[in-house]
């Protein structure tokens, strides 16, 4: 018995050297065939000047908040916030019912008390300041929230026929005069239009960043979905420049006060952690 049931674990441990080995095999295949997609070639002092003549994106930027409340001065013009005001979603009647569902049963511990980050579109709302970097090729975003990382490729590569899903989707940029337009495929099922909607996997996101004066942009977002939306629904953001800014480091699981019982229940600790002992 005993020897029957040593080789049933010699089997076993073969069979799984077996798998690992074709997985690894498998990766390592992907990650070349990825690789392999499109190549970019070493940027020029042609690339450069280039560069240099498009709008100046660069610095870190910051989304308004804040409500309708009016300024010190006595102007009475409202100040000028992150969020115009939005349309409303407008969902097929399939979707409709499957968020009413959804906000019926919704859980209280949900991805975000746990550190999981907002995707696309709504991280690009998040009040937290994002740096915009540009090289040849591409546009790369540095979001403090989440200590996130967007990649904008402008080198000309075209969108893949099957993106891999991930949080941001794959963004393809390409400049039409002083607007840069990005096109953004692919999205975890983990990530949703905004709040408790989810998308479907046809979803797609056009972008046009531009700026309205030296330190505004004006992100015009527009999220095409003909399973969930039965027309495009369009917003637009507001983004303020600090030169004198730097990202600062964004942990979300460090002194996370969030919590889940034993039954389930999600919860937040109120109580202020103690202060370090004195030396």
């Amino acid at each position: 018995m005993r020897k029957g049931g040593s080789q049933l674990a010699h089997h076993g441990r073969k069979s799984a050297r077996r798998l690992f080995a074709f997985a690894l095999a498998s990766l390592t295949f992907a990650s070349v065939a990825s690789a392999q997609k499109f190549t970019r070639p070493a940027p020029t002092p042609a690339d450069w000047a280039a560069l240099a003549k498009l709008p100046d994106f660069t610095g870190v930027w910051e989304v308004p908040m804040g409500g309708p409340a009016r300024s010190s001065s006595s102007s009475s013009t409202p100040r000028v916030t992150g969020f115009p005001p939005r349309p409303q979603l407008s969902l097929t009647p399939e979707w409709a019912a499957k968020v009413k569902d959804l906000e019926a049963n919704a859980p209280q511990d949900t991805g975000s008390a746990n550190c999981l980050p907002p995707g696309m579109p709504g991280i690009m709302g998040e009040p937290y300041p994002m740096e915009f970097l540009l090289t040849p090729g591409q546009v790369t975003i540095v979001i403090e929230a989440f200590s996130m990382v967007r990649h904008i490729y402008t080198d000309g590569r075209p969108m893949p026929a099957d993106p891999d899903p991930s949080f941001f989707g794959t963004s393809i940029g390409h400049w039409e005069g002083d607007i840069l337009v990005v096109d953004s495929e692919g999205f975890s099922p983990l990530t949703t239009i905004e709040m408790m909607t989810p998308h479907s996997d046809k979803m797609k996101i056009l972008e046009r960043f531009h700026l309205l004066d030296a330190n505004t942009m004006n992100i015009e977002t527009t999220v095409i979905d003909p399973v969930a939306l039965t027309q495009p629904f369009v917003s637009n953001r507001i983004l303020k420049r600090h030169r004198s800014w730097t990202i600062e480091e964004y942990i979300c699981e460090e002194d996370n006060q969030n919590f889940v019982d034993s039954s389930g229940k999600a919860g937040i600790k109120l109580t202020p952690p103690p202060e370090p002992a004195s030396k």
